[in-house]
């Protein structure tokens, strides 16, 4: 096995069996097996094992069983399972008939927010990949050498080996770490840090508790996550799963992309009054600084990766079903072949999920937001084994039987999801805004579980 850096720690499971060279094997689809909507590949999803995904626009990836799963923590998570995923990858035998980002080998990730909370941050190789990409599609399957399954083919698509997908019916909720009038003081306190001069912006998270009346199945979410919210990445790794509207990182061909999301507005649901709060918000000097600090770290974070960069000077708004954002896509050329998850673990966290100075921002997270985050608002995603791949942050995010309390209890925990919002607070915020824009932010992971 790779050696660890210090401060990091690691464990590499394989089920079933000890570690052995893979046989990676992928095939192409006719794409006329999957139907032109936006939920098709997540509705191939058998029940069993936490399904990965990552779908946007009927578009992306989706899989299931595990052929390997890297468990990593510590200071250098990113370094730690990267490390461990090529090791594995340069010996596979791969036989790759499409050649596409996503076919071949492909590793999902989840990534705890901080290096010392104690979560373990979890990378896992699906035995089963399907994929969809511009008109093409294709099936992968992962097997250890020596017990080689039957080649990728569309038997591996027949509705005959899917359950039904089951509705979590009634739905409670229950405040999390703290109750809303509790967070709203934490915000004040942050407001007055802010305005004393210690920092510019915090982004303080949020967390609700759901208990259902049935055991919660993860592909019910994500099916209504894909078709409510298509401008969103709907991503399942690892027990977190959400629809994000923030592209961390994608790396392809010596391209990056990064789309930032700071400053938002809730809204009504009144395309005239919805069209004068985008105008607002396009000109409120508040979000428009929230927004220029996320803006500038993720261009400080992806300089030292690039030969060149195009940086907008001014947002576009960003409509989704419940909120407008103000948004930057900031694109570069990579003078080095730095993969995707390298340049996702420079990046995080940025000042849109932590806030500036980043040190100063996450020091006073760990005094004052009262819960642990574990892996809400980290890097989620995946990448190919030649580094290539798509990372998002694990926003408008639930993790499936996580809560304080009963956590040793699978029973109770099978009906039990945790809903993130965060918030980004500098010296002009409002805390009765910010508690009410935190409501917006959850409101995809309660319509998910509707």
């Amino acid at each position: 096995m790779t050696s660890l850096p210090a401060g990091s720690r690691a464990a590499r499971d394989v089920p079933g069996a000890a570690p052995a060279p893979l046989v990676v094997r992928t095939a192409e689809l006719d794409p006329e097996l999957l139907p032109d909507d936006d939920g098709a590949l997540l509705d191939l999803l058998p029940d069993g094992d936490t399904p990965v995904a990552w779908v946007r626009r009927g578009e992306g990836i989706v899989g299931w069983g595990e052929a390997l799963r890297f468990t990593t923590s510590g200071t250098d998570r990113f370094r730690t399972a990267e490390d461990l995923c090529r090791e594995t990858l340069a010996s596979a035998v791969v036989r790759d008939e499409v050649q596409l980002p996503g076919t071949g080998p492909v590793a999902f990730g989840s990534f705890a927010f901080g290096p010392g909370d104690g979560t373990r941050s979890v990378v896992v190789v699906p035995r089963v990949v399907v994929g969809r990409r511009g008109g093409r599609a294709w099936v992968t399957t992962v097997d250890p050498a020596g017990s080689i399954g039957p080649a990728p083919s569309s038997a591996l698509l027949d509705p005959a080996a899917r359950t039904a997908v089951v509705a979590p019916g009634e739905v409670r909720y229950a405040p999390g770490g703290r109750d809303p009038r509790a967070w709203v003081d934490v915000v004040g306190q942050g407001v007055a840090r802010i305005r004393a001069g210690e920092l510019d912006k915090v982004v303080l998270a949020r967390d609700v508790v759901a208990t259902t009346q049935r055991p919660v199945d993860p592909r019910h979410l994500l099916g209504r996550l894909a078709r409510g919210y298509r401008g969103a990445w709907t991503f399942s790794v690892g027990g977190m799963v959400g629809a994000t509207p923030e592209l961390l990182a994608r790396a392809e061909k010596g391209l990056v992309t990064s789309r930032v999301l700071a400053g938002t507005v809730r809204r009504t649901g009144d395309d005239d009054a919805d069209l004068a709060r985008a105008a607002h918000l396009a000109h409120s000097s508040k979000d428009l600084e929230e927004h220029e600090y996320a803006v500038r770290s993720v261009a400080r974070a992806l300089e030292p990766y690039c030969s060149s960069m195009n940086v907008p000077e001014s947002p576009f708004v960003l409509d989704l079903p419940n909120v407008l954002h103000l948004a930057t896509d900031v694109t570069g050329v990579l003078h080095e072949r730095a993969s995707s998850l390298t340049i996702a673990a420079a990046l995080h966290p940025t000042a849109a999920v932590c806030g500036t100075p980043t040190d100063a921002a996450a020091a006073l997270i760990a005094e004052i937001e009262g819960m642990e985050r574990g892996r809400y608002a980290g890097p989620v995603g995946w990448f190919g084994a030649d580094g290539d791949g798509e990372w998002g942050i694990a926003l408008r995010s639930a993790e499936l039987g996580g809560a304080a309390g009963d956590a040793d209890d699978e029973t109770a925990a099978a009906h039990r999801v945790r809903l993130f919002a965060g918030c980004g607070v500098v010296a002009a915020s409002d805390p009765e805004a910010e508690l009410r824009e935190s409501d917006a932010k959850l409101e995809p992971m309660r319509y998910a579980l509707a």
